[in-house]
C-alpha cells in the first residue's frame, strides 16, 4: 500500500492506558480496526480518479436491499455493513476481495482519525459556544441566557450569530495522533489520546496529512 494511502475503518472500543519503558502512563483509545475488504476499484480511465471501495463489518443478508446485495454479488463477496472510498495512487495495486488489516500501520505512525462526535441534543450558548454565564448572586436574574441579539440599526439578527441549538453529531477529524501499539492478530490499534465518537462508533484511521 502506498505511503500516503494507508487507511482502514474500525470500531471505537473505548479508552485505556499503557505504560512506557519508564513506567509513565499513556492514555490510549482502543480501536478494532478491520479487516476491511476491497469491493470495487475506481480508475482514472473509467471514473476520472483513482480509488478503492472497501467494506467493513458483518451484517445479515436479509438486512441489505437489492441494489447493495447485487453490488456485493458482482464482487463475489458477502454483504458488509459499512462502505467507504479510499483515494489511492493506483487502484490496480489492489485486488477485489483483498483484505486490509491493522498491520498496514506501524507503531509511531502519525494518523488522522475521522468519526462522528457524540450527539448531545439541544444545548444553550454556555455549553455549545463556551459563553460566560452571568452573576449567580446579588439579585441577578441573568444567569445562562444569551442576552441581547439584534443590532440597534438594522433591528434584526445577523446571520451566523452564535445561539443555542443542536450540539454534536457532526463529522469530526482529529489530526496528528500517534499509534502507540498494534495487535494485528486481534485487529486492535491503540492510539494515543482521544478520538471522536461514542463507544462502538465507526471511525476511519488514515495516514496524517501533516506527516
Amino acid at each position: 500500500m502506498s505511503k500516503n494511502t494507508q487507511a482502514i475503518m474500525g470500531i471505537k472500543i473505548g479508552m485505556s492506558q499503557i505504560f512506557d519503558n519508564d513506567g509513565k502512563a499513556i492514555p490510549v483509545t482502543v480501536v478494532e480496526a478491520g479487516p476491511c475488504r476491497v469491493i470495487q476499484k475506481k480508475t482514472r480511465k473509467n471514473d476520472g480518479y483513482e480509488a478503492i471501495q472497501v467494506g467493513f463489518g458483518d451484517i445479515k443478508e436479509n438486512r441489505v436491499n437489492k441494489p447493495i446485495k447485487g453490488h456485493f454479488q458482482k464482487a463475489n463477496l458477502k454483504p458488509l455493513r459499512h462502505i467507504k472510498e479510499i483515494l489511492v495512487e493506483n487502484a490496480d495495486d489492489y485486488e477485489i476481495g483483498q483484505e486490509i488489516k491493522a498491520d498496514i500501520f506501524e507503531v509511531g505512525n502519525k494518523v488522522d482519525v475521522v468519526g462522528t462526535s457524540k450527539g448531545k441534543g439541544f444545548a444553550g450558548g454556555v455549553k455549545r459556544h463556551n459563553f460566560a454565564r452571568g452573576s449567580m448572586g446579588h439579585g441577578s436574574k441573568y444567569h445562562r441566557r444569551p442576552g441581547s441579539l439584534a443590532a440597534k440599526g438594522p433591528a434584526r439578527v445577523f446571520k451566523g450569530r452564535k445561539l443555542p441549538g443542536r450540539l454534536g453529531g457532526e463529522r469530526v477529524t482529529v489530526q496528528g495522533l500517534e499509534i502507540a501499539r498494534i495487535y494485528p492478530e486481534r485487529n486492535l490499534v491503540l492510539i494515543k489520546g482521544s478520538i471522536p465518537g461514542p463507544k462502538r462508533g465507526l471511525v476511519m484511521i488514515k495516514s496524517s496529512v501533516k506527516a
